[in-house]
């Protein structure tokens, strides 16, 4: 799961060789790896460990984006629409640039609480706009892509996804440990910038996210509940920061409670490495149902839901109203059932606590 970003399942695909290992991680973290971190009332209440108490002197780790004009345009010309379409694919060389999913749009709000396994999200409102694709590339060359959204916050540039979306578990210096080439592009469809594309400026994970891989793999860390990462989004070319372009979604740092209704949403795309499979990456799914936490993963909590790599890092809301397309992200998909356990077709989040909200803090004071 929070091994690699994605690239293979719902975490991040990271493969070929090592790559693929990633990707297998990326995959089995988002498709059974729709990574979770850990919730975010537990990340507070759960996160009062003996290690995360000595963690506390450094609680995070950042690393800087695009911080020139001339990186920002090279980033922005980089993610052709091609590119972006291709993202996520194994092996992009031979791959076909898929078709574009025109299902209809339904302009009739979805009743409350109804619960959805994973089907293209047509209803529009505020999610259509403030939840996009976001897109990296690996250290081996290769690019993928997660999920992300923006949240209220005090810089109005500040955007939430997993944080194995952003970097592999490990020590933060070590070369390759970092994507590069980050960009969001809210409201994504069809290899499109409908709102335009944002570079991003600084990025953020737990220290927690710093563990020895030889001693601690991502999947445990995962478990523990510390796949959040947060971004701060550069302006547009206008000079908009990139809540006043698209809006924001609220955010809390909450105990999950059993049986309570949540939608979550991403953009899956296990279609470019199989034919056969269901998403292609080209419009964002919705799933809905009462939360419950993974019997093998205690802090991640999901519901039934079909997606695949490239959801990792998508929102899981709470109180989401369905004629607005406006709720409360409290998580963000970090895996499967494979990681968290459940029957088939679960899809876990990593809950937003404590941890979450010391990142959130530091990315909301950012100055872009």
């Amino acid at each position: 799961m929070p091994k690699t970003p994605e690239r293979t399942d719902h975490r991040h695909d990271r493969t070929r060789g090592a790559t693929c290992a990633r990707a297998a991680l990326t995959a089995a973290v988002l498709i059974a790896s729709l990574a979770l971190a850990t919730p975010a009332g537990a990340a507070g209440a759960r996160d009062a460990t003996p290690t995360d108490r000595a963690a506390a002197t450094q609680p995070f780790t950042t690393h800087a984006g695009a911080t020139t004009a001339q990186e920002r345009s090279r980033i922005d010309a980089y993610w052709t629409p091609d590119r972006m379409r291709l993202a996520g694919a194994m092996v992009p060389e031979i791959t076909p640039v898929p078709e574009d999913d025109d299902t209809p749009d339904d302009p009739r709000p979805l009743p409350a609480n109804t619960s959805d396994t994973g089907a293209v999200w047509t209803h529009g409102g505020a999610v259509n706009e403030s939840v996009g694709r976001l897109f990296f590339t690996f250290d081996d060359g290769y690019d993928g892509s997660c999920t992300a959204t923006v949240v209220t916050s005090a810089n109005r540039s500040t955007v939430i996804t997993a944080a194995h979306c952003l970097r592999a578990v490990g020590e933060p210096a070590a070369q390759g440990t970092w994507n590069h080439n980050l960009y969001f592009v809210p409201g994504y469809r069809n290899g499109t910038k409908p709102l335009g594309g944002f570079s991003i400026a600084q990025l953020a994970t737990s220290s927690r996210w710093d563990a020895d891989p030889g001693t601690t793999t991502s999947d445990m860390v995962a478990v523990a509940g510390y796949d959040a990462g947060f971004l701060v989004a550069n302006p547009s070319v206008a000079g908009r920061r990139i809540a006043d372009v698209v809006g924001s979604q609220r955010i809390a740092f909450t105990e999950p409670v059993a049986g309570e209704f949540v939608h979550t949403f991403g953009y899956p795309k296990d279609r470019l490495n199989n034919p056969e499979a269901k998403y292609a990456g080209s419009r964002m799914i919705h799933c809905a149902g009462p939360v419950r936490s993974g019997p093998k993963a205690p802090l991640l909590w999901g519901e039934p839901c079909d997606m695949a790599h490239g959801a990792s890092g998508g929102p899981q809301f709470a109180r989401f109203d369905t004629r607005t397309g406006t709720g409360t992200v409290v998580g963000v998909t970090t895996t499967g059932e494979e990681l968290a356990g459940g029957s088939t077709g679960m899809s876990y989040a990593t809950r937003l606590g404590d941890s979450a909200h010391r990142l959130y803090d530091w990315a909301q004071s950012r100055r872009v």
